[in-house]
């Protein structure tokens, strides 16, 4: 198929985002293969978010009654897009947040269009702002995009902030879920889970198709500003995604999810070991002892922390090396993890 017979039609929920939709729908319309159709879905919003993208020139959803939050309000646009819907359109989804840089949409459609694959994903980096949590961020997006390109695409999960469909997988979807092939209510998106983005990827990956992100499809999305943001925000994901595992099972699918599960968890272990140790050394000894063991993994989590940052420049490679900095940032995401963990295996109460 020509990439440009397909019909790309955006999708961006948006909550309040006066300060970013202009930047949003302004790299929308700079990309070399502009969309054919971009909505945003307004969600209960009171400020200028509508006001500001209608000045845009951009289509507006308002939502109605959605308690479901950016689930609720994709199904609501997307129970009206996808009836007429044909082999020729593809949906994409972002967040309000991000911005694409120029060629994203041009290499989704592309992937898409040779039939192989249902969904295209992004890599992102971090916007600038947010002082040293903000810095942090950006270093892990990073490693994380460096992972993607050394997989050839391959990622565990199509990120809400922005990914490209085809409209017959999503249909399919759909479809499994009302034949009970699937979990869910019989609508494109679980409206019962913390990350919905996650679990849509599982669902797409259990219909037996293939996604990608390619590097081509880059964008910068958002940081959040506070530790404590931040904190909320992986609390979210890490539960979410597990719980999403909980929901499938142990199947072929998901054995790399668990395989991921248990490589964190033994890294938490070895955490907790290192720390002991030292602990012990200097409440009980005469001072630490560097024993071999332990000077391995240091200089192995150094090295490693530096050369995975390296696109990041000289400086960050320098503060990596120090390792303190990156440790406590690791020891920081270790906990949220540990709380993910009890939280799902207590059942408490879910926060968006």
């Amino acid at each position: 198929m020509d990439p440009a017979g397909l019909w790309v039609t955006v999708l961006i929920p948006a909550h309040n985002e006066a300060e970013n939709i202009t930047d949003t729908l302004a790299s929308l319309k700079g990309q070399e293969q502009p969309p054919d159709q971009i909505i945003v879905i307004a969600d209960d919003c009171t400020d200028g978010t509508v006001e500001i993208a209608r000045r845009c020139g951009v289509e507006i959803f308002i939502t109605r009654d959605n308690r479901h939050k950016k689930a609720g309000a994709l199904n609501q646009v997307l129970d009206r897009l996808l009836p007429s819907a044909g082999p020729n359109d593809a949906i994409m989804v972002m967040d309000a947040d991000s911005a694409l840089d120029p060629g994203f949409i041009r290499h989704g459609v592309a992937y898409l269009s040779d039939g192989r694959y249902a969904a295209v994903g992004g890599t992102f980096t971090g916007q600038d702002g947010g002082g040293m949590v903000g810095m942090l961020q950006r270093n892990e997006y990073v490693r994380y995009a460096r992972d993607v390109r050394r997989l050839q695409g391959k990622a565990l999960v199509l990120t809400g902030t922005a990914t490209i469909f085809r409209a017959t997988t999503l249909q399919e979807v759909a479809a499994a879920r009302r034949e009970r092939r699937l979990p869910g209510d019989p609508r494109v998106y679980d409206v019962c889970v913390l990350t919905e983005d996650n679990e849509l990827t599982l669902a797409i990956l259990h219909l037996g198709f293939e996604i990608i992100c390619p590097p081509g499809c880059t964008l910068t999305t958002e940081v959040m500003p506070t530790w404590r943001e931040l904190s909320r925000q992986r609390l979210r994901w890490k539960r979410g995604a597990l719980e999403n595992l909980i929901e499938y099972g142990w199947t072929s699918v998901t054995r790399p999810y668990w395989g991921r599960q248990l490589l964190t968890l033994i890294s938490i272990i070895a955490i907790v070991a290192y720390l002991i140790s030292l602990g012990y050394c200097l409440a009980f000894t005469s001072g630490l002892h560097f024993r071999p063991i332990w000077i391995s993994v240091t200089a192995i989590f150094m090295i490693e922390r530096v050369v995975t940052v390296r696109r990041r420049g000289a400086v960050q490679m320098a503060i990596a090396a120090t390792i303190v900095v990156e440790f406590l940032f690791d020891g920081f995401l270790q906990i949220v993890q540990v709380r993910a963990y009890w939280e799902a295996a207590w059942r408490n109460e879910r926060k968006w």
